[in-house]
């Protein structure tokens, strides 16, 4: 058999099999975020704490963040990537769904949660509407 005849057996045989089912990439992103925030929400976080004893916040494009972390490693990559591994880094355990829905809330200025900012697994949980109190949420009551 030719390469015509092979060809064309092959494209017969496509057109009889049920063509795939069309991806949607938003929804595939949006489940896949909509995963990420359940799994913050129920688990612990290790929240540094500033100098007073609050939560350490770094600003980025001109709104808070505060740094948490799922574990004491991805602290350290934090640390080792600041250029601050050799200083002591005190934090707190929180469980992410207070962290998200007490904290800041509680919080006299807008801000959202960057977890694990220095490695690969990390991602933001911004200030807005479904992911904190509409109370906090940028795009809520408070921005009104």
């Amino acid at each position: 058999m030719g390469f015509d005849e092979e060809w064309g057996a092959l494209r017969a045989q496509a057109a009889t099999q049920p063509a795939a089912a069309a991806v949607d990439a938003y929804e595939v992103a949006r489940t896949a975020a909509l995963q990420r925030l359940a799994e913050f929400r129920g688990g612990i976080a290790l929240v540094p704490a500033d100098e007073q004893g609050g939560p350490w916040t770094t600003q980025l494009h001109g709104l808070d963040w505060i740094c948490a972390f799922s574990d004491e490693e991805a602290l350290y990559r934090f640390a080792v990537a600041r250029g601050e591994a050799g200083r002591a880094w005190p934090y707190r355990r929180i469980k992410g769904a207070r962290l998200l829905d007490e904290v800041l809330p509680a919080l006299d200025f807008p801000c959202g949660v960057a977890l694990n900012a220095a490695g690969p697994d990390g991602a933001v949980f911004p200030p807005v509407r479904g992911i904190v109190p509409d109370s906090a949420a940028l795009d809520g009551e408070r921005a009104a």
